[in-house]
């Protein structure tokens, strides 16, 4: 494996062209990562023939694989029927255009919390990231008025009868930077009931779903990244579009939006807007989840484990010990 320092410049004009050659930060020898296991991590996606020395930091390198990246690209929906993910529905043009230009008025005329790479404004409960949930105790008032044709239009959505399931009373309002994307994830089953609403606005992104095997619990506790063996599906989601999030597709399926500054859709190049804000509706769960997907499901993992921990003491009150591989 060459391990020299070499510095990479993408020739003029090519910027938007896909490349072998992928540009890695925060990574490298002065933060303990070597170039032998750079390589390892690395070789699960492609057959790697150099790793360099992107400058004189030690923090950046270039890994070098021996086909384009991107070659196999994953194909796109552009519908809901499409992508063929019981639960999963889009609505395209769910606002108008006017409506759009109101709905970020509004969230820019208040203050927005920074995260690392985004900010976001919390409606009715606070999103707490560090564990994944909500304070159901700590109730920040009714959703504002100014989303108020959009919940009577959440009422209304296709393909869903019962009203009461649609009622929501919590709002994420994410505002992405071009680029930034969002990790896989599931969101917490304890934390949210069944129905997810997502409105893009200001630009567009693809959102790709995973569903890893049969059996792998990842919803809590383990990185789906690590795990290569899994089931993947992509849709465009365009401005002003709603996407709901329910059922398989809201409780088994990991949801991800690349960290992309281009897209390919259909087999032309979409470029990401300066900005993308969601709205993303839920209603916080009062008990706990007790949905078909138990390896998924935090609600009944923490119960399987809080059984065999009482279990575990009366045994060992006993003089016997058990154990939980969970």
């Amino acid at each position: 494996m060459n391990k020299v320092q070499s510095k990479f410049t993408r020739p003029k004009g090519m910027d938007h062209e896909s490349s072998s050659n992928l540009y890695v930060a925060n990574c490298g020898p002065a933060v303990g990562i070597s170039f032998d296991n750079i390589e390892s991590v690395f070789s699960t996606f492609g057959k790697v023939i150099g790793v360099h020395a992107a400058d004189e930091t030690g923090t950046r390198v270039i890994v070098c694989f021996h086909e384009i990246l991107g070659g196999d690209s994953l194909p796109v929906c552009l519908s809901a029927s499409e992508l063929a993910i019981p639960g999963i529905y889009l609505v395209h043009e769910f606002i108008t255009l006017k409506e759009e230009k109101e709905l970020l008025a509004e969230v820019d005329a208040r203050p927005w919390k920074r995260l690392s790479k985004r900010k976001v404004q919390h409606y009715g409960y606070e999103f707490l990231y560090e564990t994944r949930n909500v304070d159901s105790k700590q109730f920040l008032g009714e959703l504002p008025s100014f989303v108020s044709h959009i919940l009577k239009k959440i009422m209304s959505f296709p393909g869903l009868d019962d009203d009461r399931s649609k009622q929501v009373d919590q709002l994420t309002v994410n505002e992405y930077p071009s680029g930034v994307g969002l990790s896989p994830h599931i969101d917490t089953h304890s934390a949210f009931d069944e129905l997810i609403f997502s409105l893009s606005l200001a630009g567009p992104c693809i959102m790709e779903f995973r569903r890893y095997p049969q059996g792998t619990f990842t919803a809590i506790g383990n990185n789906p990244q690590q795990l290569s063996n899994f089931t993947r599906k992509a849709i465009f989601l365009p401005p002003r579009s709603m996407l709901l999030i329910s059922g398989e597709g809201r409780y088994a399926w990991h949801h991800y939006i690349p960290h992309h500054k281009v897209d390919t859709v259909g087999g032309h190049v979409v470029r990401r807007s300066s900005r993308r804000v969601s709205f993303t509706f839920r209603k916080v769960r009062k008990g706990p989840c007790c949905c078909e997907y138990k390896q998924y499901c935090d609600s009944q993992k923490n119960a399987i484990r809080a059984m065999f921990a009482t279990e575990n003491t009366k045994q060992r009150r006993a003089g016997h010990i058990i154990t939980c591989n969970t």
